[in-house]
């Protein structure tokens, strides 16, 4: 009988390209990978990676067996799905992921609350940036996840997932207090035309936001500083050093060298919880749903 650990084992290196990703995936080391497939193509007496350079490859047999650990996976959390839907109970282990701000500023309220009024139910949480996490989720290796996108910067919801609006959460401008600009009740993209700013790596959502905000107004943002940190961006600004725009979520108060003016147009970002659609029945993710929406609401009328 086939195990189904090493099947999962093998579904993660199908699906990550990699002993090592798919380790980092599963939660494990990657020698634990490499010996759970060595046990496979023992039971199985079949190889199934080869090596190709640093790398390992699947063989015909290897991805013939992974479709089939796919499926079986599937049924699998068909199965759990449903004796926990039956139970009634949120119990067992829920993965969550979320977005950094939201890991900081929404994830410890709701993790408390699920502590609190669900004592039998283990979460396990991670951050992950929002494509990430989402991805993590359409492969079955989170539960549920926090994430976000721009109006102008959608991030795509694949199939089998489905998703839930929290609220949207605004965006500022922060300045150095000596900037002229720092006293005005608003400031638009002409105003900042020429500005040095201080922004997330190319690649990443809020660095799309801000890049397509000011292509539309017929400007080109110079992007001096790129940094992934919001907290290092803030010490940048404490120093003098350039403008950025930062989300409220997850914000901490600013020092007094640092002011925050609001944006026209407003940045707003989406703020969803998403889960694989199949899963949705689990109390355990109606449960977490709704220990994040409380959560959301009462921050936002803090």
């Amino acid at each position: 009988m086939l195990d189904l650990g090493r099947l999962r084992a093998l579904h993660a290196v199908a699906t990550h390209g990699s002993v090592g990703a798919a380790a980092t995936a599963i939660g494990c080391t990657p020698s634990a990978v490499s010996q759970q497939i060595a046990k496979l193509e023992r039971e199985t007496r079949t190889t199934l990676l080869e090596r190709r350079g640093r790398g390992v490859a699947l063989t015909d047999a290897a991805h013939l067996l992974a479709g089939t650990a796919r499926q079986v996976l599937a049924l699998v959390e068909h199965a759990e799905v449903a004796l926990e839907e039956q139970r009634g109970e949120a119990v067992g282990q829920l993965r969550v992921g979320a977005f950094p701000t939201a890991a900081r500023g929404l994830l410890p309220a709701a993790l408390e609350a699920l502590s609190r009024d669900h004592p039998r139910l283990d979460v396990r949480a991670v951050e992950l940036d929002p494509p990430d996490g989402l991805d993590a989720v359409a492969r079955g290796e989170l539960d549920l996840a926090v994430t976000h996108d721009w109006v102008n910067a959608p991030l795509p919801v694949p199939e089998p997932v489905s998703r839930t609006r929290l609220g949207e959460d605004v965006a500022d401008v922060l300045l150095p207090a000596s900037h002229p600009l720092a006293d005005r009740a608003a400031v638009t993209p002409e105003d900042l035309a020429g500005e040095r700013w201080i922004c997330q790596p190319e690649g990443t959502i809020c660095h799309d936001w801000l890049v397509n905000t000011f292509r539309s107004a017929g400007r080109e943002p110079d992007l001096a500083h790129r940094v992934a940190e919001y907290e290092t961006q803030l010490a940048l600004l404490t120093r003098g050093i350039g403008v950025a725009l930062l989300p409220r979520l997850g914000r901490s108060g600013l020092p007094g060298t640092v002011r925050a003016v609001p944006f026209v147009p407003t940045p707003t970002r989406r703020v969803f919880a998403v889960w694989r659609t199949r899963a949705g029945r689990r109390p355990a993710v109606t449960a977490a749903l709704a220990a994040l929406r409380a959560c959301w609401e009462r921050r936002d009328t803090a």
